[in-house]
């Protein structure tokens, strides 16, 4: 099964292991503003100096904060180096990124079209504005650590040498958002590394009951190539969860979830099974959600409208049918859409709609077969519970049955369910009614966890704007 599994996800999407520059085990919030903060702090220091001198931001001064951008994108976190460390590779930066400016600007002439003050003023402002800002984030972060919640759990395969590294880096990093909860290792005492610092947890067979019960979030396995047929046992018990796995060390695996090398409190490490959202992604991802979101419900308000009192007037019941669905990490939501049925089934077992079913109400029938009930799902996403584009959430009492019955079923919960997805767009859409349907969707949904990019995201949802208009799979 897990090779057919395998031969499927790749025939629905080529797979591809991307080398990621963001790193793990830190704040998402902290990877993007230290990516983003010494570009900011650049173009608006010159935007700022532009008003001060001329009133106004001439499309000279634009094209100049390209430049600056492309040249300094992305930027390096510098929290956990020394003040005095920090204030040195600024210093280094700005003289070249400033060197390299003047030197283009003198050789094609355009450094004239400035004023001399503009650019005098500049070459301090920017880089006393540079040290400002690192050392405001410095005084914000502990805030800033507190606002993204409680630590998230993580849990060491292998009580080696380079586990005990990894554990000692990330307690003595103030920011990298992890609690660590121990080690699991089979071995005798005798052949574990000795150290008091980190409790065995457990026996390796009680990891993926562990990491469920207590909700981990990170595992990171520390164990040799040698051990290749105990870690695919291992990978194949962390099926049913959704925490993110990474080896450590680096070695070659096949059939990965966004696998790429990184680092963790810099301890270098390959992801096997990740969210493709971290970092500048996962911001990306955010932003076109809300925007695209917020554009589509200003847009559709007057349909909305005009759909609810259809709904009120077609059939006796509420309007909005709100249903528990598995959204991300495996947290239950309420998903909204247009009541489509006489019932409002939400329990422990729940059947899907089928050809002809005498629970769809005459609008009903329409708007499943045009996607209009899944309109409100919009607000969805602007409470952040869904995205646009992504895997379908599918009812709890569906995920409880299939997560049994197909490995790796849980995988796709590493993202937040979308309004459409790659799996819907492809002719997996209506009723899921033999486990290969479902195998089939979720190869799909895996084939996108994969390959994601926002071009891929703006390719399904045109495809689902066409697909409305056509697909007859949905009743």
């Amino acid at each position: 099964m897990a090779e057919a599994n395998h031969v499927k996800a790749t025939s629905a999407w080529p797979n591809r292991a991307d080398s990621g520059s963001v790193e793990l085990g830190r704040s998402q919030l902290f990877s993007v503003l230290g990516s983003a903060l010494d570009p900011m702090v650049f173009v608006l220091s010159l935007w700022a100096l532009a008003f001060r001198f001329e009133g106004s931001v001439r499309p000279a001064y634009l094209i100049l904060s390209v430049m600056v951008f492309s040249l300094t994108f992305p930027g390096t976190s510098k929290l956990l180096v020394p003040v005095w460390k920090m204030m040195l590779n600024i210093a280094f930066q700005w003289l070249w990124v400033a060197g390299l400016l003047l030197l283009m600007g003198f050789a094609t002439e355009y450094i004239y079209k400035f004023p001399m003050a503009v650019v005098g003023t500049w070459l301090w402002v920017a880089p006393l504005a540079q040290v400002g800002a690192h050392l405001a984030l410095r005084a914000a972060a502990p805030q800033l650590l507190k606002l993204q919640g409680p630590l998230r759990r993580g849990v060491i395969v292998g009580m080696n040498d380079q586990g005990v590294c990894l554990a000692r880096n990330i307690a003595g990093s103030a920011y990298s958002g992890i609690e660590l909860l121990g080690f699991f290792d089979d071995r005798s005492e005798e052949r574990r590394v000795r150290q008091d610092e980190y409790k065995l947890v457990g026996k390796i067979e009680g990891l993926s009951d562990y990491v469920k019960k207590n909700r981990v979030q990170f595992i990171y396995l520390s164990l040799p190539m040698a051990s290749r047929p105990r870690i695919l046992e291992i990978l194949d018990g962390l099926k049913d969860t959704t925490a993110s796995i990474y080896f450590v060390p680096d070695m070659f695996v096949t059939d990965l979830i966004q696998g790429r090398s990184d680092s963790v409190c810099g301890v270098t490490v390959i992801s096997v099974c990740d969210t493709p959202f971290r970092g500048f992604n996962g911001a990306l991802k955010w932003v076109s959600d809300m925007l695209l979101a917020l554009l589509i419900l200003v847009l559709i308000s007057p349909i909305l409208l005009v759909l609810g009192l259809l709904v009120k007037l077609d059939s006796p019941g509420p309007i909005i049918f709100k249903q528990r669905r598995y959204g991300l990490d495996g947290e239950q939501i309420l998903v909204y859409k247009f009541r489509s049925m006489a019932v409002t089934e939400d329990g422990g077992t729940i059947q899907q709609a089928r050809k002809n079913d005498l629970r769809v109400t005459r609008l009903g029938a329409f708007l499943r077969k045009t996607s209009l009930d899944e309109l409100p799902q919009f607000i969805n996403v602007l409470q952040g519970r869904m995205s646009i584009v992504g895997p379908r959430p599918h009812a709890v009492a569906h995920n409880e049955t299939y997560r049994a019955l197909i490995k790796g079923y849980m995988v796709r919960h590493k993202v937040r369910p979308g309004i459409t997805g790659w799996a819907q767009v492809n002719g997996q859409r209506g009723e899921t009614d033999t486990l290969d349907k479902m195998q089939s969707r979720i190869d799909f949904d895996l084939a996108y966890l994969r390959n994601w990019s926002l071009a891929l995201d703006l390719l399904i949802i045109v495809r689902t704007v066409r697909l409305v208009f056509k697909d007859s799979s949905a009743y």
